[in-house]
């Protein structure tokens, strides 16, 4: 019996040692930005596949330089920084989900806070790749559209690629395959719609 998410699995490493895909070439003036969409009841494998293929990367391409990067940790690693984790979790348990996502709104602003915080620790430049994985995890403090929008300053032509529990169709995240976050977000603290937009690809069809 066939096995659609490991054929696709399977089609990962190949792909991205590829000079071509590592230098962007053959995209034009796009972003290299990739997403990996896979259902999320597969989540599990997908973490274990993954731990395979950040063990494998540098045995297939010597001296690649791979940032992997799991959201969730990040968020928490940046909380702890400013001293709000602690705070953050006595919170939850007092007030709730709500009253923390509520709280957090201005520590976790993208573009201000978590993008520099971004830029310092994975160093974007200093990569030929940058992975990022936890994207369930995070949510709704992160959301991966305004994440995406916002990293296109910071990546230069590093690619980067997404493991997304969801579907995603080019135009479309739809996170756990029922959350619709589009590719254009609301501008933050304006309440108006943002003209900035992304663009990424998908990394396997």
């Amino acid at each position: 019996m066939s096995d659609p998410l490991n054929e696709r699995l399977n089609q990962i490493l190949p792909r991205i040692i590829t000079d071509e895909f590592l230098s962007g070439s053959g995209i034009g003036n796009e972003i290299a930005f990739y997403i990996f969409d896979y259902p999320p009841e597969d989540e599990l494998r997908v973490r274990d596949y993954l731990r395979t293929l950040l063990d494998h990367l540098p045995k297939q391409k010597h001296g690649l330089r791979v940032k992997h990067l799991n959201l969730f940790d990040f968020i928490l690693d940046y909380l702890r920084s400013r001293k709000l984790l602690d705070k953050a979790v006595q919170m939850q348990r007092d007030k709730g989900d709500q009253e923390v996502k509520k709280a957090l709104t201005g520590p976790l602003n993208v573009k201000d806070k978590l993008i520099p915080y971004f830029s310092q620790v994975v160093e974007p430049h200093q990569q030929d790749l940058v992975i990022l994985s936890g994207v369930g995890s995070v949510y709704p403090l992160l959301r991966t559209s305004s994440l995406l929008s916002n990293l296109q300053s910071v990546m230069g032509r590093t690619p980067l690629v997404v493991f997304y529990p969801g579907k995603y169709d080019q135009v479309t995240l739809r996170l756990f395959g029922k959350l619709r976050l589009s590719a254009f977000f609301e501008g933050e603290g304006t309440g108006k719609k943002s003209e900035n937009y992304y663009r990424a690809f998908k990394l396997v069809p």
